[in-house]
């Protein structure tokens, strides 16, 4: 049995996702101690709760102490099963996040593998559902990774509610993946408004658009709006196109003009852009597991963040690869393994 401290690093859910995927992968059993000890709310929150209850499905697993609040689990692999899923966080909370878990071990399922989520699709401190979309799945598709995303209803906070179904089809292997260089071609992009005027979703869009022309870069983005939502909502994500993708996203809130929503997503393309580097801060993270499983990978992120870190820590304790890191934390780094 591997024993995991959910208090390493970055301390939060991203351990326990990372670490129950793996396993169901490696069929590692697992004892993840301290869940998100230093967070104001410790233990397990509903989309953790969910994202090792959907992983547990797939892979046959026993799992004890799984409950909201828990601080401990046990997680018992046995085979991974093709088939369908369902699972309703019943809360907002990220629908990319129980997917990030569900994905790295669902393509070596026997057999197709498809899921339906309901929860939140564009919420703050997670990759919103166009993220992935458009960033995460076509730099995985490099590796070999084939899956496809259908957003059937968006969900905002506090309402959640949103629908999405995603079909996997199973591979054999994976392929190595080295991304070192950024090459720009175009900028795309959704901005998005769901129950409110659709000329937010226009703002939104014109302002980046704005932002980006200043800076040298045309871009081209979809406005899509729609009522069918519990809640209402906006968003844009932005990404570039080209040699590899970098984002930049934003989510509307209350009180905070629609112009500078499209300004901020903007911005942190055009930060992203400006490091050179060929994934940004939030693939640097994601890409973590899957270089662990394949190996004689390399990347080259726009910023080493604290959840890559511990990502690594968690991959070189269950999959048994030593990563070699070179940068600083903030700061544009090398990250490879053998």
């Amino acid at each position: 049995m591997i024993e995991i401290d959910g208090s390493d690093g970055e301390g939060g859910g991203s351990i326990v996702r990372i670490a129950t995927a793996l396993s169901a992968l490696s069929q590692e059993t697992i004892n993840i101690k301290n869940i998100r000890s230093n967070r104001p709310k410790t233990g397990l929150m509903p989309q953790h709760l969910n994202a090792v209850k959907v992983v547990a499905q797939l892979s046959h697993a026993s799992c004890d102490k799984l409950e909201i609040g828990s601080n401990e689990i046990f997680f018992k692999p046995e085979s991974i099963k093709g088939g369908n899923f369902e699972i309703d966080i019943k809360t907002a909370g990220s629908i990319a996040l129980v997917l990030q878990a569900f994905m790295i071990p669902a393509f070596f399922a026997k057999s197709r593998v498809n899921i339906t989520i309901c929860g939140g699709t564009d919420v703050r401190w997670s990759p919103s559902i166009n993220y992935l979309q458009n960033i995460t799945l076509p730099i995985l598709k490099t590796m070999g990774y084939v899956a496809e995303i259908d957003i059937i209803r968006r969900g905002h906070y506090p309402r959640g509610g949103g629908i999405v179904k995603v079909e996997i089809a199973p591979v054999k292997k994976l392929k190595p993946i080295i991304s070192t260089e950024l090459e720009v071609d175009r900028i795309r992009g959704i901005s998005h408004s769901v129950k409110i005027p659709e000329h937010v979703a226009v703002r939104q869009a014109e302002s980046a658009e704005k932002v980006l022309k200043a800076n040298g870069f045309d871009a081209e983005i979809e406005i899509e709006h729609s009522n069918n939502a519990l809640g209402a909502g906006s968003g844009i994500v932005l990404w570039s196109e080209g040699k590899s993708r970098v984002g930049g996203s934003s989510i509307g809130e209350r009180g905070l003009k629609a112009e500078n929503v499209g300004k901020n997503a903007a911005k942190e393309i055009l930060y992203h852009i400006s490091k050179g580097a060929a994934v940004d801060k939030y693939m640097g993270d994601q890409l973590i597991p899957y270089m662990a499983i394949k190996g004689n990978s390399k990347i080259k992120t726009a910023e080493l963040t604290l959840h890559t870190l511990t990502n690594i820590h968690v991959a070189e304790k269950i999959m048994d690869k030593k990563f070699s890191v070179i940068g600083e934390l903030g700061d544009i780094a090398t990250i490879s393994v053998i």
